[in-house]
């Protein structure tokens, strides 16, 4: 559990991948203006990490919301209710699909409406993708959430924090923040679709400037100097130039 600041801690998890090879998870734990909390994706979290949330949120009845952000992220749902049974319980479609017998709000997650509840909070949906792709082994599509108080990003799949050592990294010329590996297939099957997904990613880039960490699901937390986060976004485009330019291509 890691403390960044201003009310907001990320939490880091574990998931493997056949029983053997750990990609890893996260969830996010946000303090509201309220003082109530809430948090981004549920995770089974253990012992120890329970005990701190506990801590802070009154034996956890101080606990508002959980907003499960992405829509493939789905395991821990009925366990993160259960450990919060009066938090309000937001999800996409497909959420709601997957535990049709939990409690969800009417509202699905990426909806305005719930946007305009939690004013702490910016989120984004990047245009141009599938939010939930037919192929499910596509997961580029993600609902992101930004805190201005902490500065923190919390991300699932869309963005991806490379976990390359910085000497290796200079060498290789690899930047350490990038888009998902299956961002070619989310992207929405028709004319625009590429080109609105790169100005949409332009524009968080300029309207979350002032980023100073950037918290991914399936690697690690990113920290970044004030400012910078453009540059990172202008440079994670820069690498999937040529995917966007195929299908842009393909569309016409």
């Amino acid at each position: 559990m890691i403390d960044l600041g201003n009310g907001f801690w990320n939490i880091r998890g574990d998931l493997r991948i056949g029983g053997v090879v750990n990609v890893g998870t996260h969830s996010s734990l946000v303090r509201l203006s309220s003082g109530e909390f809430l948090f981004l994706d549920s995770y089974g979290f253990g012992d120890d990490v329970a005990r701190q949330i506990r801590a802070l949120t009154d034996n956890g009845r101080a606990v508002r919301a959980i907003l499960n952000l992405h829509p493939f992220h789905t395991i821990h749902c009925e366990t993160m209710h259960r450990m919060f049974p009066q938090a309000e319980l937001f999800g996409s479609d497909r959420h709601k699909r997957k535990w049709p017998d939990l409690p969800w709000q009417p509202q699905t997650v990426e909806s305005p409406e719930v946007a305009a509840r939690f004013p702490d909070l910016r989120f984004s949906l990047p245009d141009g993708l599938d939010y939930i792709c037919q192929n499910e082994r596509v997961h580029a599509g993600s609902l992101l959430a930004f805190h201005p108080a902490s500065g923190s990003l919390h991300v699932d799949d869309t963005l991806n924090v490379l976990p390359i050592p910085g000497w290796l990294r200079q060498l290789l010329r690899q930047p350490r923040l990038a888009f998902h590996p299956t961002l070619g297939q989310a992207l929405q099957d028709r004319p625009g679709a590429a080109r609105d997904f790169c100005n949409w990613a332009l524009r968080i880039a300029n309207d979350w400037r002032d980023a100073r960490t950037v918290c991914a699901a399936h690697s690690a937390t990113l920290a970044i100097n004030p400012g910078s986060f453009p540059d990172h976004i202008r440079t994670a485009l820069a690498r999937v130039e040529s995917v966007l330019t195929r299908a842009e291509a393909k569309t016409r």
